[in-house]
């Protein structure tokens, strides 16, 4: 009679630790499936907010492009500077949180595209626009025998002939590195590209970064002098070809009128100037209208902040585009 109470004990035993054992698989399963719908809640969250952030910095986007058309509206010959547009900030309150949008001159800067002629990637060597990234280096204080090989490294980089110029360097100066790679052999799409080009480091990179661009053409970018700002001398300078100091750049940029410059000729002739005449080619690239413009929004909303960069393009026709778009700051 005790062996079968025993038994029973026993069955009934390894049924409770069954049981036990059933419902801590079932506790952990749960605890997943839970932990997983949670992660799948957020991320829907996230995608949404993410969306909506993106749908708030295209409508600002759209406005910007609206000011740059209202800007040619007014005065399609002179961009005006009046409402004041150029590195101005503007806030706005949305909804769980608030955008901000900067538009800036654009081609304040040396279009790295134009040390090549040409479309695509029919590209050849433009050796006047790149004895001027030389003229621009030595501006920020990088020695001429230094940036000669990289100007001529950079025309390498873009053109399509896959001859090395003297002191520059195609495919097979890059073919020995730790971790090799070939010439572009089409347009700069970002500034940031110019790191990959031999002769720049970290240090010549920064000096020449806040005055050089990368436009989608090989022309050169011509300076709106009623834009530019004291820091962006060195530009002036590079047009001097020697003939104008840090000094006298400077000078010519804070003597401009409160409503800007009526024209090229007016800017050159000031009395910060006096004694320069300027070469044909730094005539054409000084003027008072501006095409490109830099765009740059912040939204803050719902946590999450995201920045939206592009490039617009105010086209002769008078339409405004969008020719660059990206989700991450141009560096």
């Amino acid at each position: 009679m005790s062996g079968r109470v025993r038994s029973r004990a026993r069955r009934e035993g390894m049924a409770l630790l069954t049981v036990l054992l059933l419902v801590a698989v079932m506790s952990v399963i749960a605890v997943a499936v839970l932990d997983d719908v949670r992660f799948s809640v957020r991320r829907a969250a996230n995608a949404e907010t993410g969306s909506q952030a993106r749908w708030y910095a295209a409508g600002a986007e759209l406005l910007a492009r609206r000011q740059v058309t209202r800007l040619l509206q007014a005065d399609p010959v002179r961009t005006p500077l009046d409402p004041q547009w150029n590195g101005r900030i503007l806030s706005f309150p949305i909804e769980a949180g608030t955008l901000s949008a900067v538009v800036r001159d654009g081609q304040a800067c040396f279009n790295l595209n134009s040390v090549v002629d040409g479309v695509g990637e029919d590209l050849i060597a433009n050796p006047d626009q790149a004895a001027r990234l030389v003229a621009l280096g030595q501006a920020v204080g990088v020695p001429e025998s230094r940036m000669r090989p990289v100007a001529a490294a950079l025309v390498d980089w873009l053109d399509a002939d896959a001859t090395t110029r003297p002191l520059g360097a195609e495919d097979g100066a890059y073919a020995g590195l730790a971790v090799p790679y070939r010439t572009g052999g089409v347009m700069l799409a970002e500034v940031s590209e110019l790191r990959a080009v031999r002769g720049v480091d970290a240090d010549l990179y920064r000096r020449l970064r806040p005055l050089v661009c990368a436009l989608p053409t090989t022309r050169p970018a011509v300076l709106n002098v009623n834009t530019l700002t004291v820091d962006q001398a060195p530009l002036l300078e590079m047009l001097g070809e020697g003939r104008i100091s840090p000094a006298m750049a400077r000078a010519a940029i804070l003597a401009r009128p409160r409503d800007g410059w009526t024209d090229a000729t007016a800017f050159w002739r000031q009395s910060a100037l006096s004694g320069v005449t300027p070469s044909s080619a730094a005539v054409e690239q000084v003027g008072v209208l501006t095409r490109f413009f830099n765009l740059r929004v912040d939204v803050d909303y719902g946590g999450i902040h995201a920045v939206r960069t592009a490039l617009l393009y105010a086209r002769p026709s008078g339409e405004v585009v969008t020719v660059i778009q990206r989700w991450t700051l141009d560096e």
